[in-house]
């Protein structure tokens, strides 16, 4: 089982979310994210958050259609997005998938993308998707497999520290063992040459992100 989280930042290739969303996801919207749901003709199980991107009559409408609302006070230490996420950790998913989590606001964006290195969702595999792009995280002892086409884009990117013990397969530059240090760029766009690529990371946490030509949401990738 999977869950599919709208937070509210930017949606840029809307058909590219329709594509994703299979039989038996289970919907949450992270406030505002449930105008993207509306939006795309989707009734998100439950809305979540402090629900000030919401008026009362679009919640009224949301709770009428069947979804869950639960609204928390203003003053709170968690973002709607990781009440999101706590609440989806909740339901022991395979995996979830954010969609919106980027954005004009960078706080808000930065923010969201470390929330994957949070210790509380570490057993469950977390991708922040954009159209064509695409962010997961690895932790220590980890391996991802990653389907694609020869030319997408594979940067790998260390996070709080260096990353050692990084082995790749099906990347023009490979890594054999390597150690990426935090702060360096070595790690950033690499290239696929074949439909498969492997990374591996014996320590650390590594940040994926993946540029798939074939995603792009325009006529090249439809």
């Amino acid at each position: 089982m999977r869950v599919i989280i709208f937070a509210n930042g930017e949606i840029h290739h809307p058909q590219r979310v329709l594509e994703i969303i299979q039989d038996g996801d289970v919907l949450i919207a992270a406030d505002g994210g449930a105008r993207h749901c509306l939006g795309l003709g989707l009734l998100p199980k439950l809305v979540i958050g402090d629900l000030d991107s919401l008026t009362e009559g679009e919640l009224r409408d949301l709770e009428e259609a069947g979804a869950e609302i639960q609204r928390h006070p203003p003053d709170k230490d968690e973002t709607d997005l990781e009440l999101a996420l706590i609440k989806a950790e909740e339901l022991k998913p395979d995996e979830i998938i954010i969609f919106g989590a980027l954005g004009a606001r960078w706080d808000m964006t930065l923010a969201n993308v470390l929330l994957m290195a949070h210790p509380d969702f570490a057993s469950i595999p977390i991708c922040i998707v954009d159209g064509p792009q695409e962010i997961s995280l690895l932790r220590s002892g980890q391996a991802k497999e990653i389907q694609g086409q020869p030319g997408d884009t594979i940067s790998l990117i260390p996070l709080m520290r260096d990353a050692r013990g990084i082995t790749t397969l099906g990347l023009e530059y490979p890594l054999e063992n390597a150690t990426l240090r935090f702060g360096v760029t070595r790690g950033v766009s690499n290239v696929m040459h074949s439909q498969h690529a492997r990374v591996q990371l014996e320590e650390g946490l590594l940040v994926i992100v993946s540029y798939h030509l074939n995603k792009r949401g325009d006529k090249r990738g439809s």
